[in-house]
């Protein structure tokens, strides 16, 4: 028979020292603590949260509005034609150089090209009847014009059509916008736009549509384009192109136009002059570095004012609650324990502002985008780095209140209740 013992007194000093031992919180007790002063401070914590939401949502809305403009400017500088190389004869040549007959041929055998046209200064008078001036040709020039030039530039027929295989073997013409502007023919109805008729040289020639304004081709507009077939049966044109319109693979538009010249006359290189990449091509490399360090930036100053709106909250909630922060030294809960509570605390706050930022601000880009007709871009890497940064955020804000809390001393603490 043992010993007396006294109830619920160990009997072996190991055990007396385990019992003695600071337990250990779980994962999830610890998330319990952490989430306790969200639970019974909720128009404070929602406040506080408020704070790094806003923070978030004007992240993601100065990264996602900007992306989404740049993405349209993208898609209108690419229509405008960053691709796109001019090649032409070397001016005041005596004799005049001229681009082999067969050049569009050439070029299209180079890899990165995907297409080629071509047009032709058929040296032709447009005049807008027969009783104008026959030397007044309104500073208009009448190109010949290959079937697949609108795709080559990026036009688009604003009246009437484009030429067709039939209709370009006959005389009929296509005016570019301030050509229709100064020949008068600027209505679609019957016998005002196309069907009316202007004369090239002292021929009559039907007009059968008006090209939408070009913007980078400027001489587009000013030109009156005729069939290839047609001018050169009708206008006495020789078939040698006077510029060749080269699109090629963006990243390849310099190799393009190193190589442009020995394809399209390998005897006289020298007399073929290709035009730079256009400047559009030069504003769209600035926009996007430009973009992306006003990224990084209204960011950065986001995130800091969120920050800072946390790390005030903590430090309140730590003055307010020394009471609980004693009773629980009081009982038994270590430093450790109380700088993990306020810790988690913090995070969980950040973390909930940072989610419900993220939401607001994908939501206010979606409407802004939709609203002016953009594609929706909201950068990935942005979004993902604000919810990482918000979680970082917490954790430094945390820091200081949660190490003040663990430093007060139980009785100190349990004075203030």
């Amino acid at each position: 028979m043992t010993g007396p013992t006294d109830a619920g007194t160990p009997s072996h000093p190991r055990t007396a020292l385990a019992a003695a031992r600071p337990v250990r919180l779980a994962v999830i007790d610890l998330l319990g603590l952490g989430l306790l002063g969200i639970r019974t401070r909720r128009t404070r914590a929602a406040l506080s949260a408020l704070g790094i939401a806003i923070g978030m949502a004007t992240m993601i809305v100065v990264t996602g509005i900007p992306a989404s403009s740049q993405a349209q400017l993208m898609r209108e500088l690419s229509a405008l034609g960053t691709n796109l190389l001019q090649v032409n004869a070397l001016p005041d040549q005596d004799p005049p150089a001229l681009l082999p007959a067969g050049s569009p041929g050439m070029v299209r055998r180079i890899g990165p090209v995907t297409g080629v046209s071509a047009v032709a200064n058929t040296h032709a008078l447009i005049r807008r009847s027969d009783r104008t001036d026959p030397g007044d040709g309104s500073g208009l020039t009448v190109l010949a014009s290959q079937l697949d030039l609108l795709p080559i530039i990026n036009a688009q027929v604003e009246h009437g059509s484009w030429l067709t295989p039939a209709t370009a073997r006959f005389p009929t013409v296509v005016l570019g916008s301030v050509a229709a502007t100064r020949l008068g023919v600027l209505d679609v109805s019957p016998g005002d736009g196309p069907g009316q008729q202007v004369m090239v040289g002292d021929r009559w020639f039907t007009v059968v549509g008006i090209l939408a304004a070009v913007p980078l081709l400027p001489e587009i507009d000013r030109s009156v384009l005729v069939g290839w077939p047609a001018a050169q049966s009708e206008l006495g044109f020789d078939g040698h192109p006077t510029v060749l319109y080269v699109r090629s693979l963006e990243p390849a538009v310099e190799q393009v136009r190193a190589v442009l010249p020995e394809t399209v006359s390998p005897q006289r290189p020298a007399d073929v002059l290709v035009s730079r990449p256009s400047d559009a091509l030069a504003a769209k490399r600035a926009t996007e570095n430009a973009f992306s360090a006003l990224f990084l930036a209204l960011a950065g100053v986001a995130l800091l004012v969120g920050g800072i709106g946390v790390a005030n909250t903590m430090v309140i909630s730590v003055l307010e609650r020394r009471s609980e922060i004693g009773l629980r030294r009081a009982l038994g809960a270590n430093r450790g324990q109380i700088r993990g509570q306020f810790l988690t605390e913090s995070v969980a706050l950040a973390t909930l502002g940072g989610v419900t930022g993220t939401l607001l601000g994908l939501a206010g880009t979606v409407a802004y985008a939709g609203y002016h007709h953009w594609p929706v871009v909201v950068p990935l890497s942005s979004t993902l780095a604000g919810l990482g940064g918000a979680v970082v955020v917490g954790v430094v804000a945390g820091v200081y209140p949660s190490m003040r809390a663990a430093a007060l001393p139980p009785t100190e603490a349990l004075a203030s209740v």
